[in-house]
């Protein structure tokens, strides 16, 4: 069957998504219409393509398990010098998004893998650019501002042409009427109802 190219995110909604991708494009980033504006949960994984059907099973289980949470993003950051990156910074949901790409890549799932850098949420508006691209989106994105409310994360899978498409929705909030939240959570992560 081969193998294919997954990735787990949390798509940034309209009207700020397309917004945002706009800007990656006018800061010279060729990828950006190949990429929806995201906060990533799982990076670029490839597994083989007769594992889907449990990647699927696995992703719906854990969106299952959380519900709505509020996620609002504000000002920018960089990963510079160690990568050449700007993004959005996410100031609220931070917590959720961590709990949740650690349920994604859990070791009782088919997505397992090791990260090459610490869990960090963000939106990425540059990448790979000139410096001078990378300090104007830094620079003209430092006072954006976008929140909404968190319903779901999506599951996307990387065409040979670099596009990333998406398969499948996972909706939060599966879990049963007074069921106990799992101990340990961050305190503004996703409570189960």
């Amino acid at each position: 069957m081969g193998t294919v190219t997954l990735g787990v995110s949390i798509a940034v909604p309209e009207p700020y998504g397309s917004l945002l991708q706009e800007r990656r494009a006018a800061f010279g980033d060729p990828a950006a219409h190949g990429i929806p504006t995201h906060v990533t949960l799982l990076p670029p994984t490839g597994i083989d393509a007769g594992l889907l059907p449990a990647v699927e099973a696995h992703l719906a289980s854990v969106a299952a398990s959380v519900q709505p949470f509020p996620m609002r993003l504000a000002g920018t950051g960089t990963f510079r010098p160690l990568s050449p990156v700007v993004f959005v910074k996410v100031v609220e949901g931070a917590s959720a998004c961590a709990w949740l790409q650690k349920r994604v890549r859990d070791a009782s799932g088919p997505l397992v893998r090791e990260l090459q850098f610490p869990y960090h949420p963000h939106v990425t508006v540059a990448h790979g650019i000139t410096e001078e691209g990378m300090d104007r989106a830094y620079e003209e994105l430092s006072t954006y501002a976008a929140e909404w409310s968190c319903e779901s994360f999506a599951l996307y899978e990387q065409g040979a042409d670099g596009v990333w498409r998406k398969l499948c929705d996972y909706a939060f909030g599966g879990g049963a009427a007074g069921e106990v939240p799992p101990q340990g959570l961050p305190h503004d992560a996703p409570a189960l109802h």
